[in-house]
C-alpha cells in the first residue's frame, strides 16, 4: 500500500509539476514579451526621441535617453535604429552606427506593426518588443527594439522552478508519510494481515462453514442475513439457488429468535424450534464488539438426527445387554455340559454341542449368503440375537437377498431402515398369550430395494395408517414415534416410500421401497495410466 500510494502520488506530482512548469515558462516568456513591447511603445512615443531623429547627431541624444530607460525598466538592451536599421543606441556604445542584427525589423519599418519577436541579435537569443517610431506627420522614421536575453529569462525561470520543485518534494514527502500512516492504521484494522493472508483465511473460513453438518446463519445489528452456509440454505425457502445475504431474517425464517438475541444480548442454547418442516435444536449467540451487540449467529441441527443418534446409542446398549444375556445363557449351557461330562454322559454332551453349533451356524450362514454388505449383515445378526434373547422369533424369508455393493450413504440409510422396522416389529403390542414372531424379507432384484417386515401383533387400523408415520405419533409413551417418521423420510429421500399393509400373520406389515441406484456404490473407474 505504501509503494502503491507513494508511487501514484509521485507520478501525479511529476506530471502536474512538469505541466505547471511548462505553463509557467510560457506565461513568463509571454509576460516578458509584453513588458518589452510596452517599454518600446512608451519610448517610441517620447517627443525627445522623435525630435532627436532630425538632429545632426541623433545618437548623441538618443543613447543617453535609451540607457536611462533600460536601467529603469531592467531590460537587457534598448536599441533604436533608423529606417535603414542603423543603430542610434546600444548597451555597448562601440556598436552604435552599425546595422541592427536579427533581420526582424521589416514588419515595424515597412508595415508599421507592433509585435514581439524571438531572434538572435548581437548579444545573443532574446525576446524583443518592436515598435515603429513616427514623426509628427505619422511617417515611419525608425524603430525601437527593447529586449530581454533568453539566458537571463531562463535563469529567472530556473530560480522560480527550484522553489516549485522544493514545494513538490515537500508535498511528496508529506504524502509518503500520510501513506505510511494510512497503511499502518489499515494494517491494525485488519489485525496485521497481508492481503493474500486475508484472502486465504476467507477461503478457509468459507470451506469450514460449508463443510459443517450444522446449519449456520449470521445476521448484522439490523437483523439482515450476512452469512448462511449450504446446510442452512436448505432450510430457507428459495435460498438453494441464490444467496440470502441482505434478506431480513424475519422474512427468511419467520420462527427465528435471533431478533431477541440482538435486542437482549443474551445467548440461547439448545432451544427447539421449527425451521420450515424440520424440528431443529438451535444455539443462538450474540456478536459483541466493544460492548455493543453488532450481530448474532445461530447454529442448528435437525432434532431427528440427534434423536436418531440417541436411538442408535440406545440400541448399542441394548445389544450389549443382549450379549450379556447370551453370555449368561451360554454359561448355563457350559455348566450343563460340565455336568454331563462329570456324569460320564459323553454322547449326550456331544449331541448338545452339535445342536447349538448347528443352529448358530445355520443362522449366520443364511445371512452371509443373502446379504453381501458386512455391516448390514452384522446388524441383522445382532438383531436376530437380541430378539432371541427377548423371546422374539425373527424368521428371514428364504427368497430374501441383498447382494448389491452399497455406497456409504446407502449403507447408513438401509441400516437405519432395517433397524427401525425390526425394532418396531419386535416391540409391537400383541394379544395375550401370543408368542412374538416377525417375518423379514428383502430383495434388490430389479431397480428397487424392497424391505418387508411382517409381525403377528395387534396391527394398526388402516384409517390411522398415515398417522403412524408422523413425528411423535406412538402408542409406546413419550419420547417415541421417531423411528417410522425417520424411515419415511429416508425412503423418500432415496426415491421411494414406506407403506403399511395388513400382515399375513394378522399384525402390521411395513413395506419400504428405495431406488436401488441411490444406495448402491458407483462403478469404480479404472486407474489412469
Amino acid at each position: 500500500m505504501v509503494l502503491l500510494v507513494g508511487s501514484l502520488l509521485v507520478f501525479m506530482l511529476a506530471i502536474q509539476g512538469h505541466y505547471l512548469n511548462q505553463r509557467y515558462a510560457a506565461l513568463m516568456e509571454d509576460q516578458i514579451g509584453q513588458r518589452a513591447l510596452s517599454v518600446a511603445r512608451t519610448l517610441a512615443s517620447n517627443p525627445m526621441l522623435v525630435d532627436a531623429f532630425d538632429s545632426a547627431d541623433p545618437a548623441a541624444s538618443i543613447q543617453p535617453l535609451a540607457e536611462r530607460v533600460r536601467v529603469q525598466t531592467g531590460a537587457s538592451f534598448i536599441v533604436v535604429g533608423n529606417r535603414d536599421s542603423i543603430r542610434y543606441s546600444h548597451p555597448l556604445p562601440d556598436r552604435i552606427g552599425a546595422r541592427m542584427v536579427g533581420e526582424d525589423n521589416d514588419p515595424a519599418l515597412i508595415e508599421g506593426a507592433e509585435y514581439v519577436s524571438r531572434a538572435t541579435g548581437s548579444l545573443g537569443p532574446s525576446i524583443r518588443g518592436k515598435v515603429p517610431v513616427r514623426n509628427g506627420d505619422g511617417a515611419i522614421i525608425g524603430v525601437v527594439s527593447v529586449g530581454f536575453l533568453a539566458s537571463e529569462i531562463k535563469e529567472k525561470i530556473a530560480a522560480d522552478m527550484r522553489s516549485n520543485l522544493m514545494l513538490m518534494l515537500a508535498t511528496a514527502c508529506l504524502g509518503l508519510l500520510g501513506a505510511v500512516w494510512i497503511a499502518r492504521r489499515f494494517q491494525r484494522a485488519i489485525l496485521g494481515l497481508e492481503p493474500h493472508e486475508i484472502a486465504r483465511r476467507l477461503q478457509e473460513k468459507d470451506a469450514i462453514l460449508q463443510s459443517m453438518h450444522e446449519g449456520l446463519v449470521a445476521v448484522n445489528a439490523q437483523g439482515r442475513i450476512t452469512l448462511a452456509n449450504a446446510v442452512a440454505r436448505r432450510f430457507i425457502p428459495g435460498a438453494e439457488d441464490r444467496d440470502p445475504a441482505g434478506q431480513d431474517i424475519r422474512e427468511a425464517l419467520p420462527h427465528s429468535r435471533l431478533s431477541d438475541v440482538l435486542r437482549t444480548g443474551e445467548a440461547q442454547y439448545d432451544r427447539e424450534t421449527w425451521v420450515g418442516e424440520q424440528l431443529v435444536v438451535v444455539n443462538r449467540v450474540p456478536i459483541v464488539v466493544d460492548g455493543q451487540v453488532e450481530g448474532a449467529v445461530a447454529t442448528f441441527r435437525s432434532r431427528m438426527e440427534i434423536l436418531e443418534l440417541s436411538r442408535s446409542l440406545a440400541e448399542v446398549r441394548q445389544l450389549a445387554d443382549g450379549l450379556r444375556e447370551q453370555a449368561h445363557e451360554f454359561s448355563n449351557k457350559l455348566h450343563a455340559l460340565a455336568g454331563l461330562l462329570q456324569l460320564g454322559k459323553v454322547q449326550e454332551a456331544i449331541v448338545l454341542i452339535g445342536e447349538e453349533n448347528r443352529l448358530e451356524q445355520a443362522r449366520l450362514t443364511l445371512l452371509q449368503n443373502r446379504v453381501h454388505d458386512p455391516a448390514l449383515c452384522g446388524l441383522l445378526a445382532g438383531k436376530l440375537m437380541r430378539a432371541a434373547g427377548q423371546g422374539v422369533q425373527i424368521d428371514v424369508d428364504e427368497g430374501s437377498s441383498l447382494l448389491s455393493e452399497l455406497s456409504v450413504s446407502g449403507r447408513e440409510a438401509l441400516l437405519s431402515i432395517f433397524g427401525n422396522l425390526l425394532e418396531n416389529a419386535c416391540e409391537a403390542p400383541r394379544p395375550a398369550g401370543c408368542s412374538p414372531e416377525v417375518l423379514l424379507s428383502f430383495t434388490d432384484v430389479g431397480d428397487s430395494v424392497v424391505i418387508e417386515v411382517d409381525d403377528n401383533g395387534c396391527g394398526v387400523d388402516l384409517a390411522q395408517a398415515e398417522r403412524v408415520f408422523e413425528r411423535g405419533a406412538s402408542t409406546k409413551g413419550d419420547g417415541r414415534g421417531i423411528g417410522l417418521a425417520l424411515v419415511r423420510q429416508l425412503c423418500r429421500d432415496l426415491g421411494g416410500d414406506v407403506t403399511l399393509e395388513p400382515g399375513e400373520q394378522g399384525g402390521a406389515c411395513f413395506v419400504a421401497v428405495v431406488d436401488k441406484a441411490r444406495v448402491t456404490a458407483p462403478e469404480r473407474m479404472p486407474d489412469a495410466v
